[in-house]
């Protein structure tokens, strides 16, 4: 089957105040290459692509599984492309509430949202992070191709996972954030060498956990993210060891397009849980050209 005329629907996910977001296309499941999949964003004009498939809606509430692609091929897992995911279901159950059971590149978790008069706000849990030391080979490779120097650069940079691991990369004040303005050819080669999706830096928390980031991420064809939802749960397990529980994260702006995604860290058995929110809605639903 070819891609052209499938039908897509583009999200705006994770927007802020009604605004901005990140556009996403999200297409039904279909016998495409991964070739094609891959080609799906930049012909719709989205920096990601998300495949739904829905395979039982008997027992327990539906049961989707997603495969997430960039112009450079497939991600293992994409927090703002399930957001999206979540707005499109949502919007085609009608129901003000939509809850279901997501598999996405092995893993199974749960995955819901509510629809308000103007959008509809989801929430998904990401899974385990894992938080480790960057080395200095790491440091001195990817802070000088960032921009980064040691005035600007606050303590506690870290590396985390939750599929690939990227570089977080905290910053004194927002308007060094501001200003930032990596070598992308230099970081694409750095991130590369190190096996590293990209780089989050972030602003410091405020005392309320507000908090400015801009994802750096040219390894898989986006140089820079309106919105990053793994990374942000990748931030807020960092933070809460800091006893830091509730963020709220602001992206996008650099871009023209402000969006915001909210995370909660909750100890649980099994260490500790993050729930990852963002507001959404359907721009439009066309055909693949």
């Amino acid at each position: 089957m070819s891609r052209h005329g499938l039908p897509v629907t583009i999200v705006r996910a994770c927007m802020r105040d009604g605004q901005g977001g990140s556009p996403t296309a999200v297409l039904d499941e279909a016998p495409l290459s991964d070739d094609e999949r891959r080609r799906a964003p930049a012909a719709m004009g989205t920096s990601h692509a998300v495949f739904v498939s829905v395979h039982d809606t008997r027992r327990g509430g539906p049961v989707v599984s997603l495969r997430f692609f960039t112009a450079e091929g497939e991600l293992p897992a994409c927090g703002h492309g399930t957001v999206a995911a979540l707005t499109f279901l949502a919007e085609r159950a009608r129901g003000r509430e939509y809850r279901a059971t997501i598999h996405a590149a092995g893993r199974v978790f749960p995955g819901w949202s509510v629809r308000e008069k103007a959008h509809v706000n989801a929430a998904f849990d990401p899974g385990p992070v894992a938080l480790w030391w960057p080395t200095a080979i790491e440091c001195d490779l990817v802070l000088p191709a960032l921009g980064v120097t040691s005035d600007v650069l606050a303590p506690g940079i870290r590396v985390a996972s939750v599929g690939r691991p990227r570089l977080l990369v905290p910053l004194a004040t927002r308007s060094a954030l501001t200003t930032l303005s990596p070598d992308f050819e230099r970081l694409r080669a750095a991130c590369d060498r190190l096996g590293l999706l990209g780089c989050y830096t972030y602003s410091v928390p405020t005392p309320t956990g507000r908090v400015a980031a801009r994802m750096f991420a040219p390894s898989i064809g986006v140089a820079e993210d309106i919105a990053n939802a793994n990374s942000t749960a990748c931030l807020a397990a960092h933070l809460a060891g800091q006893g830091i529980s509730d963020i709220t994260v602001d992206m996008g702006d650099s871009l023209g397009s402000p969006s915001t995604i909210t995370a909660t860290a909750q100890p649980d058995a099994s260490g500790l849980r993050i729930l990852l929110g963002g507001a959404a809605d359907v721009i439009r639903s066309i055909r693949m050209p």
